[in-house]
């Protein structure tokens, strides 16, 4: 199963003009994130293609780390975009795009864990409930073989059950360094955690990771 498009519905957004040409598209390209942001609160609907085609992958990987039901994903990544188009009136340069986005993500993710934690620990369990079953249908990809298909599959569920016993906040700093891209500084502004913080969280998580995975190799 592919990741399906998250972009807002089109009637939620202001009318699109026609194609634009290849000069502008590559404009665009070139632009950063805080340009193409500040470009669509004045009307430029390209602008937000853009940055959604620069970060939809990464921020649907976050929540998916981060939810603990796999059927939450899908909602949360579409309200953080249709929120983000929703913001753009009032959006200002004070950090990076990527933090602001991400940030948005991370709160609906808050307000979901809070609005439904009387019935997490009794849902939570089946296959296709557990926390990584949607990174699972994200990262599925045809492979050469059924031999290779398999053990990527494997490789990919070790990584995935270490990664799910780190403590949140060390799972959380891995997942927005190792699959984000994040800097130590924007993982420091979105987590509100100082940046020698985000260190010690990084390097006991690499730890044991490393130790879990060398454990599973010698258990295989």
């Amino acid at each position: 199963m592919t990741e399906r498009c998250l972009y807002p519905q089109h009637d939620a957004l202001p009318e699109q003009s026609p194609a634009k040409p290849a000069r502008l598209r590559g404009m665009h390209a070139e632009l950063s994130d805080e340009s193409l942001m500040q470009r669509y609160q004045h009307g430029d609907v390209a602008a937000f293609g853009e940055l959604y085609r620069r970060h939809s992958h990464g921020l649907y990987r976050f929540i998916a780390w981060q939810s603990p039901r796999a059927d939450w994903v899908d909602e949360v990544a579409q309200d953080s975009w249709a929120s983000l188009h929703k913001a753009a009136e009032r959006y200002e340069v004070q950090a990076s795009f990527r933090t602001y986005l991400y940030q948005i993500a991370r709160n609906r993710l808050i307000d979901l864990l809070r609005q439904h934690q009387s019935l997490l620990a009794s849902e939570l369990g089946g296959a296709e409930d557990s926390p990584h079953a949607a990174l699972e249908r994200l990262g599925e990809a045809s492979a050469d073989t059924p031999e290779t298909a398999l053990a990527e599959k494997q490789r990919a569920a070790q990584l995935q059950a270490a990664i799910g016993t780190l403590p949140a906040e060390q799972r959380e700093a891995l997942v927005l360094q190792q699959f984000s891209g994040m800097s130590l500084e924007e993982i420091a502004v979105l987590t509100g955690a100082a940046q020698e913080t985000v260190k010690s969280r990084l390097r006991y998580a690499m730890q044991k990771l490393r130790a879990a995975l060398t454990y599973e190799g010698e258990q295989a």
